[in-house]
């Protein structure tokens, strides 16, 4: 499992795009994460699955609601990592209203959340291969803090938490 002071691992997501920019298609885009995340303070926080009642519920509504304050301790970015489809995330970040505050991005097959070691099977819930809960400060590339939910809680990777390891 990733921890504390490691590299992110080097991988592809994706994040369904509804407005074309330059250098930005309609429609699913793959993220490289390592050029991602290279020279920027980023907070990826990992959810279950999109459209789930405490992700959509808390999880995702508390870092929309500090993003600003997020930003205002030097936040450049704040991606919520599901192992969803990139467009089922594009509808649940429409749902959510997150645009320009949260990207919401893709890991469908859960490669990359298996590279973090972060992955839960429950299959025993008919929902295959998972996220765990988590959510990480990353600066640089590098793991600045993670904070991981036992399956079934959510206390510790809230947004409140990480303005609390900005402080």
């Amino acid at each position: 499992m990733i921890k504390i002071g490691d590299h992110l691992p080097a991988g592809m997501l994706d994040e369904f795009i509804d407005v074309e920019t330059e250098g930005c298609a309609l429609g699913p885009n793959q993220v490289d994460v390592l050029a991602q995340v290279k020279g920027k303070k980023i907070v990826i926080f990992g959810v279950p699955g999109a459209f789930t009642p405490t992700c959509s519920a808390k999880h995702v509504p508390d870092f929309i609601a500090t993003h600003d304050a997020l930003a205002a301790r030097g936040v450049d970015e704040i991606w919520c990592l599901s192992v969803n489809d990139p467009f089922v995330m594009g509808a649940w970040g429409r749902d959510q209203k997150a645009a320009g505050k949260v990207r919401m991005i893709a890991d469908g097959s859960a490669d990359y959340t298996r590279k973090l070691g972060l992955e839960q099977d429950l299959s025993k819930r008919g929902l295959g291969m998972r996220c765990q809960r988590f959510s990480m400060l990353i600066e640089d590339g590098v793991v600045r803090t993670l904070d991981i939910d036992p399956a079934g809680t959510f206390d510790k990777t809230d947004a409140r938490t990480m303005l609390t390891h900005l402080d």
